[in-house]
């Protein structure tokens, strides 16, 4: 079997640090990886318009932002087909068949529909279209015979709902859907990079995101303001690293290499988290570090993009490209599905119209 991946993003604003180090990061290596027979990546501008549909402004003029942070961070339009998914009217047709498939109280129960519902104050009128979107997620998988998906941790509820469906529509007509598998970021602390607000999720909508996209002083500004342990007034207070959004990010971005350029007197991030604990150490000096970090992992990833925003053509063009490539990979699989159902009328002979 062919090992495939399909991931990608809403276009509903430019990308920032926690889509990097969730998803993004671990794209670029497995694309590089060898493992993979092809490579999906998706900006998900027909589901970004079920909560957006009176701005559709708002997610055209993003889909190029998100390509761009998509070839800033390595996607390689040679090896990775990063296309649009409006483009693809299949994927359309496949939720339309996997909505028989779902109850709405199956729906009603999942865990990021219900947090997504209630971050957007859509509880007393959820668009059809945003409340079905595990099922539309559902057909964007299976249309590209995903076998691994790489995703937040906030993301498990859908591929569970996924397999789900796989299951139900492969016991009612026949092995024909591909179950995929979930990959999660390996490092426990990019599995939901919280907000610099310290609120749990990083949000655009919260705007507690920094972004990929940041210039340097940006990014500075935005980290020395991080929130940290309340409770650590003064430099010789002890403090707590535990859900302590600066010590998070520095356990997804730090490698023991930064210390002898950006901290020396320190070997590694235990040593730092120990001398937090016991109390001497300030905020402001753990926050300095953090910023040398942040930006040595984000300069080559400003300095691509720069690169790229000259080439918005090129740009263009490889999503054009992508987007012809995935229609019809989605469209073989449509023919399969519309086979098992038998509803593909007039790909046989008249008499098989009428067999049980």
């Amino acid at each position: 079997m062919k090992q495939v991946i399909l991931t990608g993003d809403r276009p509903t604003g430019r990308l920032h640090v926690g889509h990097y180090v969730g998803s993004l990061k671990e794209r670029v290596k497995l694309q590089n990886s060898g493992d993979y027979d092809e490579v999906y990546i998706m900006i998900a501008d027909a589901q970004a318009l079920t909560d957006n549909a009176e701005h559709p402004e708002k997610v055209r003029q993003n889909i190029i932002q998100v390509a761009l942070d998509y070839l800033a961070c390595g996607i390689d339009p040679a090896k990775s087909t990063i296309f649009i998914q409006s483009m693809v009217p299949e994927l359309t047709e496949l939720t339309f068949y996997y909505m028989n498939l779902v109850t709405v109280a199956r729906v009603q129960r999942n865990p990021t529909v219900k947090s997504e519902i209630q971050m957007r104050n859509f509880e007393a009128s959820i668009p059809v279209g945003f409340f079905c979107y595990p099922i539309s997620q559902a057909a964007d998988i299976t249309a590209f015979r995903a076998t691994h998906v790489p995703v937040g941790e906030d993301q498990m509820p859908m591929i569970e709902q996924c397999k789900e469906i796989v299951h139900k529509f492969n016991t009612v007509y026949g092995e024909t859907l591909t179950d995929p598998k979930i990959v999660l970021p390996s490092n426990k602390a990019c599995l939901r990079l919280p907000g610099i607000d310290g609120k749990a999720k990083m949000s655009k909508s919260l705007g507690n995101c920094i972004y990929l996209s940041d210039e340097e002083a940006d990014v500075k500004k935005k980290i020395m303001s991080m929130f940290t342990d309340p409770n650590h007034l003064r430099v010789q207070d002890p403090g707590r690293v535990e859900g302590n959004p600066v010590f998070i990010y520095l356990e997804a971005f730090c490698k023991d290499e930064y210390f002898p350029e950006f901290l020396p007197e320190y070997q590694n991030l235990e040593e730092l988290e120990d001398h937090y604990r016991r109390g001497g150490l300030g905020d402001v000096k753990v926050k300095k570090f953090l910023n040398n970090v942040m930006q040595a992992e984000l300069s080559p990833i400003r300095a691509r993009r720069k690169e790229w925003e000259q080439r918005i053509p090129d740009v263009m063009d490889i999503l054009r490209e992508g987007s012809r490539v995935a229609e019809a990979k989605a469209a073989e699989t449509l023919n399969d599905v519309k086979a098992s159902m038998r509803i593909n009328y007039f790909d046989s002979d008249q008499s098989d119209m009428y067999q049980k």
